[in-house]
C-alpha cells in the first residue's frame, strides 16, 4: 500500500513538472519582429539585411494554411495598429529553417535558453517538498515559540528575584546551590570589582571595575563617623539589572562558584526585604 502511495506521488510529482515545462513551452514565443531581428544578427556581414515586409510575405509560403493561426497586432512608431506574427518554439524554428540550418539550430538554442530561464523562475516544490517545507515551517514555529516561552518565563523570574539596591552576594542568595561566599571572588576574577585596600592586613575594600560600572555595578557610597576617627567613605558595589540579567546567565551556564552538596537543581527564592538587610 505504501509502495503505490509512493509510486502515485512520484507519478503526482513527475506530471506536475511534466505539466509545468509543457506550459513554460507555451509562454515562450518570438513575434516576427523580433525573430527578424534575430536573424540580421546572425547574419555575416555580405549577407543582406532581412527586412520585416519580405519575412511577412514568406510566412504563409513556410507554414501554408497554419499560417494564420499565429496573427498577431504590434503598435509602430507613430503608435498605428501593424500586423505581425508571433510564433512558439516550433514555428521559429520553421521560419529559420526556411533561411539555413545554421539559423534554424541558432533559434532553437535561443528559446530553449528563454524556456530554461522561465522554467527556473516559476518552478514550483513538489509535492514532497512542499510537505517537507511545510513541516519545517511548522518546526521553526514550534522552536521559536518554545524561546518565546522560555525567554518569558526567564524575564519573569528575574523579576522575582531582584529588587533594586541588591548586592551581587545578596542576589546570589536567591539562587539555589550558588556558594555565596565565593561570589565576589568569582566577580574579582571576571574583573567586575577589584579590592582598592593595599594593606594586606587590613579587611578587603570592594570597589567596581570599570568594565562593570554603570553597565552591571554601580556604588553605594555611605559615610562612616566613628568618634576619633575622621569621616571615610565606604563604598558597596550595588547590582543593576543587567548585571543581574548576567548572574542568571552565569548561574545556567553553571559558572557562578556552587555548593559541594548542590543538588543540580536550577531554582531560586523570591527577593525580601530582608535580604536588602
Amino acid at each position: 500500500m505504501n509502495n503505490s502511495l509512493s509510486q502515485q506521488g512520484q507519478l503526482s510529482d513527475g506530471a506536475s513538472r511534466f505539466m509545468l515545462s509543457q506550459d513554460v513551452a507555451r509562454d515562450i514565443s518570438m513575434t516576427s519582429l523580433e525573430l527578424v531581428d534575430f536573424i540580421n544578427g546572425q547574419r555575416l556581414s555580405e549577407d543582406p539585411v532581412l527586412d520585416h515586409a519580405d519575412f511577412m510575405k514568406k510566412v504563409p509560403r513556410v507554414l501554408k494554411k497554419d499560417a494564420g493561426n499565429f496573427s498577431d497586432i504590434y503598435l509602430d512608431s507613430m503608435n498605428r495598429k501593424q500586423k505581425c506574427y508571433r510564433f512558439p518554439k516550433r514555428e521559429s524554428c520553421l521560419m529559420a529553417m526556411s533561411y539555413s540550418y545554421e539559423l534554424q539550430a541558432a533559434v532553437f538554442d535561443h528559446m530553449t535558453a528563454l524556456e530554461d530561464r522561465l522554467s527556473q523562475r516559476v518552478q514550483l516544490p513538489s509535492y514532497a517538498e512542499a510537505l517537507r517545507l511545510y513541516a519545517d515551517q511548522i518546526e521553526q514555529t514550534a522552536v521559536l515559540r518554545v524561546e518565546n516561552h522560555q525567554q518569558a518565563e526567564k524575564i519573569a523570574s528575574l523579576e522575582s528575584i531582584f529588587q533594586v539596591g541588591m548586592t551581587p552576594t545578596q542576589f546570589c542568595k536567591r539562587l539555589n546551590g550558588v556558594n555565596c561566599q565565593q561570589v565576589n571572588n568569582a566577580l574579582l576574577a571576571r574583573r567586575w570589582i577589584f579590592n582598592s585596600e593595599r594593606d594586606e592586613k587590613r579587611s578587603v575594600k570592594y570597589r567596581v571595575g570599570s568594565m562593570a560600572r554603570d553597565k552591571y555595578l554601580t556604588e553605594k557610597v555611605t559615610t562612616i563617623s566613628n568618634e576619633g576617627v575622621d569621616p571615610f567613605p565606604k563604598y558597596t558595589p550595588i547590582l543593576l539589572k543587567e548585571g543581574a540579567k548576567r548572574l542568571h546567565e552565569l548561574y545556567m551556564a553553571q559558572k557562578l562558584p556552587m555548593k559541594k552538596n548542590w543538588d543540580g537543581q536550577f531554582s531560586h527564592c523570591k527577593a525580601t526585604e530582608e535580604d536588602l538587610g
